[in-house]
């Protein structure tokens, strides 16, 4: 390769990573990205949210024809599932998501070093497959990987992480997921609608652990209602795997009685962990906190001056638009300028049916510290766009200083939560109060005019409810 000098040079093409990279180049810089996978776009779009979201749309809408159509009058006989041709759209998907990468990096003039990358100093880069490479500024984002629990082997074969929680060729007649997180419901989900028996493992006394109380409450009947199985507060100890499927064996998280649990896969969606392994970040100077993570400074910096670490691999939510956000921000510093990321406002989105959103603070941290609070609520139930399309569970939950009435996070479970929640994040980011959203016209009928509704109750003041 001719080119073995850069201003910049990114470690990871994944949302991060080739955000970074195209935005450096963008403002002038000379710019490589290394990428050890065989295509560009990371985790997010190879095996994380662009396949499982093709596969939730997919079999919602099997699950639509089988199921659900009737009540609207559409009378569907037959219906079957075709889980090679669903599964080839998965693929379709993925592929063409990480073609458009490839076709961004060519368009912006971005070199793409195929390999994995060590440091052999602050300023050098070794290139498996390339050689060695110098750069000015270097990015790290090298994202997370899947963990697992002790005594427990994923073989992704009847013991399968969430990649092969995507590529199962075959509707498991049982299937237990061990956590009870995003990925966890997500990929139960999926496969409950195509026809297996589900029961989801959760260490915690309830779903969604890091999300608002209320919510993943309300969450866990829902699911519960649609014939998901869960069992809270429970420990997994071990799976064996046998020709007939694996058996684990559970028992109480705060002790007692072991018990056993059979199934035809276990799909373990425990977490993931910031991949720093590898990269002779000692040679460098790079340092890591208590948590494996890479330590950076409110500008990305790490410890040693000249390298800058974003996304996964640093403290955080492990959020693909969290990482992106930082990757504009990083190549922005890179070139002087003082961009900023408001760390309140960046929203989740679980994408289930329905789905959940939250953004900024819930109940329970907002009570722990020791700030006042009102909340404004709205159900579904009383919004006629939801039920025009038969969608009525869940609401919409604002919660506002109680002082000055500014947005301090809100929660929303229901038919497009991610799609609505934006609204609020977006009065967030300006500082925007819960009569701002109250005195803005929402288009009707629409799901939106909940959020309004919700922010009208902050007041005491809702219409329809």
């Amino acid at each position: 390769m001719a080119d073995t000098s850069y201003d910049v040079v990114v470690i990871g093409a994944g949302p991060g990573g080739y955000v970074a990279a195209i935005r450096a180049a963008q403002l002038g810089f000379k710019t490589a990205c290394v990428e050890k996978r065989e295509t560009l776009g990371g985790t997010c779009l190879n095996v994380g949210c662009i396949p499982s979201k093709a596969l939730l749309a997919a079999s919602e809408r099997f699950e639509a024809a089988r199921d659900h159509l009737g009540a609207f009058g559409v009378k569907v006989a037959g219906v079957e599932l075709d889980l090679p041709t669903m599964q080839g759209h998965r693929t379709k998907v993925v592929k063409a998501n990480v073609d458009g990468v490839a076709y961004l990096f060519k368009k912006n003039k971005i070199d793409w070093l195929k390999g994995a990358a060590r440091f052999k100093n602050a300023t050098t880069l070794t290139v498996e497959g390339v050689g060695d490479i110098t750069a000015k500024h270097i990015i790290i984002a090298t994202g997370s990987e899947v963990v697992s629990l002790p005594g427990i082997e994923i073989d992704e074969k009847k013991i399968v992480s969430s990649t092969g929680g995507l590529e199962l060729t075959s509707v498991p007649k049982k299937l237990v997921v061990i956590g009870g997180g995003y990925i966890g419901l997500e990929l139960g989900t999926v496969w409950h609608r195509l026809g297996a028996e589900v029961t989801v493992v959760e260490f915690l006394d309830r779903v969604l652990p890091g999300m608002d109380g209320e919510v993943s409450k309300q969450m866990q009947r829902i699911l519960n209602k649609q014939g998901m199985q869960f069992k809270l507060s429970t420990k997994v100890t071990s799976a064996k795997s046998s020709k007939n499927g694996v058996t684990l064996t559970v028992e109480p998280a705060a002790g007692g009685s072991a018990e056993t649990i059979e199934a035809d896969i276990v799909l373990v969606a425990v977490g993931r962990r910031p991949y720093a392994d590898n990269l002779g970040l000692e040679a460098a100077g790079v340092q890591l906190d208590d948590k494996k993570r890479i330590k950076t400074d409110h500008q990305f910096r790490t410890s040693a001056a000249n390298i800058y670490a974003i996304g996964d691999v640093i403290a955080g939510p492990m959020l693909a638009h969290k990482a992106e956000d930082e990757g504009m921000a990083v190549a922005e510093i890179i070139a002087g300028q003082k961009p900023h990321i408001d760390y309140d406002a960046i929203p989740g989105v679980v994408y289930t049916f329905p789905e959940v959103a939250s953004v900024g603070k819930s109940e329970e941290q907002l009570k722990q510290a020791g700030i006042a609070y009102k909340t404004g609520k709205f159900p579904f139930t009383a919004n006629g766009r939801a039920r025009a399309i038969n969608a009525t569970d869940g609401f919409v939950k604002i919660l506002a200083d109680a002082t000055t009435d500014r947005v301090l996070g809100a929660h929303i479970i229901g038919a497009e939560a991610g799609t609505l929640i934006q609204e609020i994040v977006l009065a967030m980011e300006f500082g925007g109060s819960a009569e701002d959203i109250a005195r803005t016209c929402h288009p009707h009928p629409t799901l939106e005019e909940a959020v309004k509704e919700a922010a009208l109750a902050v007041d005491g003041r809702p219409i329809h409810i």
